[in-house]
């Protein structure tokens, strides 16, 4: 009897919940743990299948380095990074493409799908879905096919969702002259959430949230304001491939996104704790202060 009260006062708890974000659009970066751990990926397609099913409009973005990792290594092709990002030559962005657009897109489809929700996979190329230029940076390095994103066709995933369809979008870009670009997972997802004018982007990764000694689950930063951003990186408190997540959180909530989370998404039913519980996970990223 106790466990079924539990799972009452859980439901109750959700409601409030389930109501506030009824027809509200939620972009997931979908990464990690959650991406290779077979109970975790379970659970958390079951999450975004369960968003749908009360009413929400889930739309995932994902990456998948350690899968162009492999394939590149079965090619001979060297993987190298630079200011964290993957110097992206013309066989490199072949690999990109395929693995991403093609393997890890359909893989995370059939996922969603299994969980009995009706997803569908994009790339950027797909409608013209995503725009991008080629990333300059200060130092003069040409990283190859990297680029940034200038345009979401958001209307396309407008109509998957207003279909009851789960979208899932891999970072691939395109351009005027039918180019191809590696785009950041993160940055991808911070510049869909934006164009989606999004209630909530939530990046599932392998830490407890943002923490001050990433050594010490205890020092999680639960509330990141703007404020505190720069600091924090010259401390070297955001630093590695936090810092794209932090920068696509404030760039979303710079353009119409209410709130952003960096949430553990090795934790079994993360979103779900995340969206429809008081508490929630790792940390939330504010708005400026004055």
């Amino acid at each position: 009897m106790e466990k079924i009260i539990e799972k009452a006062a859980v439901l109750i708890e959700a409601l409030p919940y389930i109501r506030k974000f009824e027809g509200k659009t939620v972009v997931v970066k979908y990464g990690g743990s959650a991406m290779t751990d077979p109970e975790i990926r379970r659970s958390t397609a079951e999450d975004v299948v369960l968003m749908k099913y009360v009413g929400m409009n889930p739309v995932v973005v994902h990456g998948g380095g350690p899968a162009i990792n492999r394939n590149l290594d079965r090619l001979g092709i060297d993987s190298v990074f630079h200011q964290g990002l993957r110097i992206t030559c013309d066989a490199t962005i072949e690999v990109v493409e395929m693995v991403l657009a093609g393997h890890v897109n359909k893989d995370i489809v059939n996922l969603l799908n299994l969980a009995g929700g009706t997803a569908v996979g994009l790339c950027g190329k797909d409608g013209n879905l995503l725009h991008a230029r080629r990333i300059e940076l200060e130092d003069g390095t040409d990283v190859g096919h990297v680029g940034r994103i200038v345009n979401v066709q958001e209307h396309i995933i407008d109509v998957l969702c207003d279909a009851d369809m789960i979208p899932v979008v891999a970072p691939i870009a395109t351009d005027r002259d039918g180019g191809t670009w590696n785009v950041n997972a993160d940055t991808a997802a911070g510049e869909v959430a934006a164009a989606l004018q999004a209630e909530k982007l939530v990046f599932l990764t392998d830490t407890p949230g943002l923490l001050r000694d990433k050594d010490d689950p205890s020092t999680l930063i639960e509330y990141l304001s703007y404020d505190d951003v720069a600091p924090l990186k010259k401390q070297g408190v955001i630093g590695g491939g936090m810092i794209p997540k932090v920068e696509a959180c404030v760039n979303a909530l710079d353009h119409g996104v209410n709130k952003a989370h960096i949430v553990d998404g090795r934790a079994p039913h993360a979103l779900l704790l995340e969206i429809f519980t008081d508490k929630g996970l790792g940390t939330l990223v504010g708005h400026r202060t004055g």
